[in-house]
């Protein structure tokens, strides 16, 4: 495991810190304020962290147990449920409807409430790598072939298989949806071109031209909280930050929409032909049918002399490679690092109403620097983080007794749930009851010998629950802010 290992949470407003002696959560409040909130002992040696936007819910995957996916309410204290696969976990993302776990074969699609598995999508093109991305809207991207960059969109909400997007010749490093869904990005393992796609008809929307020289490995790829930007960081010392193009995004929003009323017009008209019956009404349809053909065909003509005509002005003029290059965008901004080689995690979220570009290093520092939205250009140095060290008034949160109990006793019948999905089998594991010597606790009596599902669906509420935020103006009725720290 590198040094440091750094991960946003889905808002940018936390920041995981893993090393090989300890896990910290901070929270990013402001410029100059990032608090730890939450820090215990890498006893079990943690590999993935993630945490479920401002929420008290965070998972973790341990190198003892790979296939085993713990969920824990970590300002509590409490373990909620742990989750174990038929092989290594590679990867976890989350909203607030879906929690998905991919494997190098498969992805495990959960009810994030219950965590109840809804479907599993088997036998999918080896991923080593565990790549995947998940929308807030639940729109999830994989690849689906280890030659090429092709990828496949699935709806997990409704379940439903979408389009296959062929997005480079080859293999995929990185994915991305904008905050909306409404947008996919890519990077193929050279890290030279950064593809932008409409995830609504699969349209190409913007190319974006990271390098020339350099093949590198993208490290980080993600929209600005806003959609408007997106940040690309790798193995260079250079992170770059690119406009997205509003009017080719609306285009392609246009198109689909014109694609979809194009379908259904069609329908209308097979159905209406279909259904006339007097030779009048059957005659004047070919006769309008016979005028469309002529317009189109005319229309269709002068596009092809003129496409034509394009192509061979374009194929004298400059070879095809140089003119797609020069019709790639530019970075919009930048930020050259002190140092190359390591991986860098990027965020460019408000911060205290102010947009700030966020650099995790797995160096263990977090870098803020200043965003202009008007000029781009390099991007000034704010403030620097050192996130090494432990602060004091931190909740420890130790799960090594836990998880020794676990391998001395055997596990009770009743705390087990098979859930099966084709070929492969989940085990969702309730773990040890703790004693509720509350007042409440006392009335109801003795407690069950383990949690039943109705305290874990309370449990995965409370946590994934995000606490009411006191300046929300929209909030109804309002909270009067009587005094503060």
């Amino acid at each position: 495991m590198a040094a440091y290992q750094m991960n946003f949470n889905q808002d940018f407003t936390s920041l995981s810190v893993l090393s090989s002696t300890g896990l910290r959560l901070y929270s990013i409040a402001g410029q100059d304020k990032v608090e730890e909130i939450f820090a215990k002992d890498n006893t079990e040696q943690i590999r993935i962290v993630e945490r479920l936007f401002n929420s008290s819910l965070v998972v973790l995957v341990t190198s003892q147990k790979p296939n085993c996916l713990k969920m824990l309410h970590f300002k509590k204290k409490q373990d909620i449920c742990n989750c174990f696969y038929p092989s290594e976990i590679l990867c976890v993302r989350m909203n607030r409807q879906r929690l998905i776990v991919c494997l190098a074969e498969s992805i495990h699609i959960h009810d994030i409430r219950d965590m109840k598995i809804l479907h599993s999508i088997e036998n999918i093109a080896p991923n080593e790598l565990g790549l995947c991305a998940l929308s807030l809207n639940s729109h999830l991207a994989f690849p689906i072939c280890q030659s090429s960059g092709e990828l496949r969109i699935f709806n997990a909400n409704k379940l439903r298989t979408g389009m296959t997007i062929k997005a480079h010749d080859t293999p995929l490093s990185a994915l991305t949806f904008s905050p909306s869904g409404a947008l996919l990005a890519t990077a193929s393992e050279r890290g030279t071109v950064i593809r932008v796609f409409c995830v609504k008809n699969g349209q190409r929307v913007q190319e974006l031209r990271r390098g020339v020289k350099r093949c590198v490995r993208i490290a980080s790829l993600v929209f600005a909280a806003s959609g408007d930007y997106l940040c690309a960081s790798s193995n260079t010392e250079t992170v770059h930050v690119f406009k997205i193009d509003a009017r080719a995004v609306e285009a392609a929003e246009m198109k689909a929409i014109a694609e979809v009323a194009a379908k259904s017009d069609s329908n209308t008209k097979e159905t209406t032909a279909t259904t006339t019956k007097t030779s009048a009404t059957a005659a004047s349809t070919a006769s309008v049918a016979a005028e469309e053909t002529n317009e189109a065909t005319t229309a269709s003509t002068a596009a092809s002399w003129g496409g034509m005509f394009t192509k061979a002005v374009s194929s004298l003029l400059l070879p095809a490679q140089v003119s797609d290059v020069l019709a790639q965008d530019r970075a919009f901004a930048t930020v050259v690092l002190p140092q190359p080689g390591l991986k860098n995690i990027c965020a460019l979220t408000r911060v205290q109403k102010e947009l700030r570009l966020l650099i995790a290093c797995e160096d263990g520092f977090l870098y803020m620097h200043d965003f202009n939205a008007e000029r781009g250009g390099a991007c000034k140095l704010l403030a620097v983080h050192d996130l090494r060290g432990a602060l004091e008034d931190v909740i420890e949160l130790q799960l090594s007794e836990s998880v020794l109990k676990a391998q001395t006793k055997t596990l009770p019948q009743q705390s087990l749930t098979m859930l099966k999905s084709c070929a492969a089998s989940v085990l969702i594991e309730n773990p040890d009851p703790v004693a509720d010597n509350s007042y409440a606790g006392i009335l109801r009596g003795e407690q069950a010998d383990a949690m039943s599902d109705s305290d874990k669906f309370r449990k995965l509420c409370d946590a994934i629950d995000t606490p009411t935020k006191l300046y929300d103006e929209r909030q109804f009725p309002p909270v009067a802010i009587t005094a503060k720290d």
